[in-house]
């Protein structure tokens, strides 16, 4: 799908921006605190999701707030909604705190998250985010991004076929635990057999 656009912003608002590329606006969704320079051409790093009633497309001032945005989409019941207000309100930094300490009341601050999902959120992303802090620590670079280039296309392509983003997420996982090295192609068969 879409890894970023390139073009400048001519509306922004919380959780809005739409920007200009190529003679064409378009709409994105943001987290609330995202602000991006204006007047000038910039970068956004995008999200896309293929629902069956709309194609919605999030942007993101960095590479690192997107990566984190995956990571919540991840969780069992949270979607881009929850996650983007997830994103509004803790830092990247305090999200992999709270999930590795397993501290759900820091997710139950936020508008929408009840005492199931911010269970499910430390449930789903305790390891995961305690091996991203101490991979940070160790100075490794962060690797927030679940899965590679060709997983995220795998997925998209599942999507696109009528797959349920997560349904897509864990059949695509799968696949690609069981055999690390298949190229796209085979990465998709494996994941629909796997199904």
């Amino acid at each position: 799908m879409y890894d970023h656009l390139v073009g400048t912003p001519v509306e922004q608002s919380p959780g809005r921006l739409v920007l200009r590329v190529g003679g064409v606006g378009y709409e994105l969704a943001t987290p609330l605190t995202a602000r991006f320079a204006e007047g000038r051409e910039i970068l956004v790093h995008t999200h896309v999701v293929v629902r069956e009633d709309a194609h919605l497309l999030f942007g993101f001032p960095d590479a690192d707030s997107r990566a984190a945005f995956r990571l919540l989409l991840s969780v069992n019941r949270v979607g881009p909604a929850i996650a983007l207000s997830l994103l509004a309100h803790l830092s990247r930094r305090a999200l992999l705190e709270a999930a590795a300490a397993g501290d759900a009341r820091a997710f139950l601050a936020v508008k929408g998250v009840g005492r199931k999902i911010a269970d499910q959120i430390v449930l789903d992303l305790k390891d995961r985010a305690a091996k991203l802090l101490l991979d940070e620590r160790a100075g490794a670079a962060p690797v927030l991004d679940p899965g590679s280039r060709a997983q995220q296309d795998a997925i998209a392509a599942l999507v696109s076929i009528g797959y349920a983003e997560k349904d897509a997420r864990k059949a695509v996982e799968a696949a690609a635990r069981a055999a690390p090295d298949q190229d796209l192609q085979a990465l998709i068969r494996a994941a629909i057999k796997g199904r």
